[in-house]
């Protein structure tokens, strides 16, 4: 008993939200918005601003579900992207999850082109001389 009590407490289910919490008729309430002090008064600040190319705003939202050992997962993704020009906005676009692809993280890290790689000695006869004595104020 105390050992089923132990697996069933490792089960924890629990949702945390992150990015935007969108209203749950998002098409409607971004059909009408013309300027982008509209879009900020419905919806807010947008996340990330495009630099590159046509200015588009993005605001993205998601549910990000543990499930206790099992791995984690997000679902309820929304990605709304509008593109802006000046203070007009010319086009809104809302994806849902089957809109969006699944990207698969790798493991590992991910190497540096022309990294230097050494092992703890080179590092140590590295850093000498790099740093001055306490006290000397440099």
């Amino acid at each position: 008993m105390l050992i089923l009590a132990v697996l069933l407490s490792a089960c924890t289910f629990q949702v945390k939200h992150r990015g935007y919490v969108f209203p749950p008729d998002l098409e409607t309430v971004v059909a009408d918005i013309k300027t982008t002090a509209q879009l900020q008064n419905e919806i807010g600040s947008p996340q990330v601003k495009t630099i590159y190319g046509d200015e588009v705003w993005i605001y993205y939202g998601a549910d990000e579900n543990y499930r206790g050992p099992l791995p984690l997962k997000y679902d309820n993704k929304t990605v709304l992207l509008a593109w802006v020009d000046g203070t007009r906005v010319k086009e809104i676009q809302v994806l849902h999850d089957d809109d969006l692809p699944d990207v698969m993280i790798a493991e590992g890290e991910t190497e540096i082109p022309a990294a230097i790689e050494l092992n703890a000695i080179q590092e140590l006869f590295n850093n000498i001389g790099r740093f001055s004595p306490a006290g000397l104020g440099q």
